[in-house]
């Protein structure tokens, strides 16, 4: 029986996607749930799998072509593969067995290079795109025969001299990352306030309890719990800094759904924790970990990127002191984390060394008033240099 292979239903507001690559060719076999493609869109990377076992008949739609929901791409035709997993299971074996994000499947298939031969730096041993660059640079250096070191070396000095572009269209991802960011500085009036915090106590305090706290709930106890806890007890005072606009109306928002900015190999994208101020330290450490794991992966989905009240983001892991950080609309405010340096403070009249951190907050100056904003990040600063408030929720 011939199967029709569609595209999935798309999220909601999403018109149309990008067929990114083709896994199988036509004439080969595949397995019941076998990823077959990758369709990307505006803000994930769409897997099509196999819905049987079965050959790829035909080929309909080729990569790089824009496709909407229910458009037919190829066509399946269902039947046992058992011949297939007995000439080659160990190939079947070594590829499901690496975990690698589309972006670094398509690098894999584009030079056609099996993932195993290849030592993953990412998380949990995953691979990463710098990794497979790495590999092939490797890879092109070790074909020079012993007797070539002459040839090695004019060649080495010529690509040094070598002058060179390369164009590539923009992903959809970054794209629309670059049309939301213009799209914001068009439409909101944009103002950033600066504080710092001394995080002693907060350091003082994970430093006593993150072995006990991962034991016994087997997550690691990280800092940016304090400060989503932190930023909530805050919103809480300030519910302006909650809000959101649409058209000439603001939207107070009776609840907490923090954005948390990751980067990944695809650019950065925001999954939403939702009910933050529901969540105890280590549901919001869980919660965190996991979508953070399927950004890196590649597995996210629309529904944990929709939404969102209010966004943090942490420059601070990449070494920033001190930046602007763009709003994320409609939200009306974001917090820019920056990185912890040890610095010069007067504490009780006496100079001590003391761990700092500079803090951000952008927000949208049309429905947040200057004074709330700088009261805001006080609010945030006196919560973390005394996180026993936090736990008392004064």
């Amino acid at each position: 029986m011939n199967i029709e292979i569609k595209v999935p239903p798309l999220p909601e507001s999403v018109s149309d996607a990008t067929l990114v690559a083709w896994h199988k060719n036509a004439g080969e076999s595949v397995l019941r749930d076998e990823n077959l493609l990758d369709l990307e869109t505006d803000k994930v990377v769409l897997e099509v799998p196999a819905p049987a076992s079965g050959r790829i008949a035909r080929i309909l739609v080729e990569s790089g072509a824009t496709v909407e929901a229910g458009d037919v791409l190829a066509i399946l035709e269902e039947g046992e593969v058992a011949a297939v997993q007995a000439v080659a299971p160990a190939v079947i074996k070594t590829k499901a067995a690496v975990k690698t994000s589309p972006a670094v499947r398509h690098l894999l298939d584009e030079h056609d290079l099996d993932a195993a031969m290849i030592v993953g730096t990412g998380k949990d041993g995953r691979i990463t795109k710098a990794d497979v660059m790495s590999f092939l640079k490797s890879d092109d250096s070790g074909d020079v025969a012993p007797g070539d070191t002459a040839s090695v070396a004019e060649e080495t000095v010529a690509a040094h001299f070598e002058r060179s572009e390369q164009r590539v269209p923009m992903t959809r991802l970054r794209a629309r990352i670059a049309e939301r960011l213009v799209e914001a500085q068009h439409t909101a009036a944009m103002l950033t306030t600066f504080n710092e915090v001394d995080l002693t106590e907060v350091i003082e305090l994970r430093k006593r309890y993150k072995e006990s706290f991962e034991k016994k709930y087997g997550v690691r106890l990280g800092f940016m719990s304090f400060f989503a806890k932190a930023a909530v007890e805050a919103l809480k005072q300030f519910p302006t800094i909650n809000a959101s606009v649409e058209g000439t109306d603001i939207i107070y928002h009776n609840y907490y759904d923090i954005g948390i900015a990751v980067s990944s190999d695809r650019g950065l994208m925001v999954p939403i924790l939702r009910d933050v101020d529901q969540m105890s330290f280590a549901g919001f450490e869980a919660s965190l970990s996991e979508l953070a794991d399927k950004v890196q992966t590649g597995t996210i989905s629309m529904d944990d990127l929709t939404g969102g009240t209010f966004t943090i983001t942490n420059g601070g892991v990449f070494g920033s002191m001190m930046s602007t950080p763009i709003l994320n609309q409609p939200q009306s405010a974001i917090l820019g984390m920056h990185a912890i340096q040890q610095r010069p403070m007067v504490v009780d009249g006496d100079i001590v060394a003391r761990p700092m951190m500079y803090l951000a907050v952008t927000y949208d100056h049309r429905i947040v008033d200057g004074k709330e904003a700088i009261q805001f990040l006080v609010a945030i600063k006196e919560q973390l240099e005394d996180p026993a408030r936090l736990l008392l929720q004064i």
